[in-house]
């Protein structure tokens, strides 16, 4: 028997993979959460992915993790961010609006994750917060263009590690200085924290739900 709560997404490749988390008690919104880069191990169970739904759990939001076309169960090829994951993304926020109507969304992604989460809630009505953790923006790579956050008008939390070997502080810090006074960019900097924030999970959750329970709250 497949494990309670996950689910399959329709979608033109076949289909996306995904777990679905419902929030205990009243759910205050939605939120979408996605993995690092397929071809490097990347899936929806990673640990910072795990821990960031744990920490928008915290705060009263149902969960949905994906896997990316080709990763998983998930049907498909790997399009290295070139549309085929923001398909999958869209896809995936539709199946959320879909069953959960009028409720605030969320997108929050890491690392490659990141990338396609924050191009898409950039550019998706329906999105409201978006959350980038470990967001590469060190990497020069054409997947790794961040030229459309020129375009964001919506609350933005970039947590990073210190030490991040995929984007340095003051690149993040850069990007952010560039991005629309509307956007309300927050910087979180976890202090000795690496890529995958290994003896930082739990200020990594602490903090992510801290966020998103002060955003619920306007």
């Amino acid at each position: 028997m497949y494990p309670a709560g996950n689910i399959f997404i329709n979608a033109p490749h076949g289909r996306i993979e995904a777990i679905l988390k419902e929030a205990e008690g009243d759910v205050r919104g939605v939120a979408l959460v996605l993995h690092p880069h397929p071809l490097f191990g990347g899936t929806m169970h990673n640990k910072v992915v795990f821990r960031a739904a744990r920490g928008l759990a915290d705060a009263g939001l149902t969960t949905l993790r994906i896997n990316f076309r080709g990763v998983g169960l998930s049907t498909g090829e790997h399009t290295g961010a070139q549309g085929g994951e923001q398909q999958d993304a869209t896809l995936a926020l539709d199946y959320l609006t879909g069953r959960y109507p009028n409720l605030p969304v969320l997108i929050a992604g890491f690392s490659f994750g990141a990338r396609v989460g924050l191009e898409v809630g950039t550019r998706d009505e329906r999105v409201r917060y978006l959350i980038g953790i470990g967001t590469p923006v060190s990497t020069r790579e054409r997947d790794y263009d961040f030229s459309f956050l020129s375009q964001c008008r919506k609350p933005l939390l970039l947590i990073h590690g210190e030490r991040d070997e995929f984007g340095s502080v003051a690149d993040l810090r850069s990007l952010a200085s560039r991005l629309p006074a509307e956007a309300q960019v927050q910087i979180k900097i976890i202090a000795g924290a690496g890529h995958f924030f290994d003896e930082q999970l739990e200020e990594l959750r602490r903090s992510i739900a801290g966020w998103a329970e002060e955003r619920l709250k306007k």
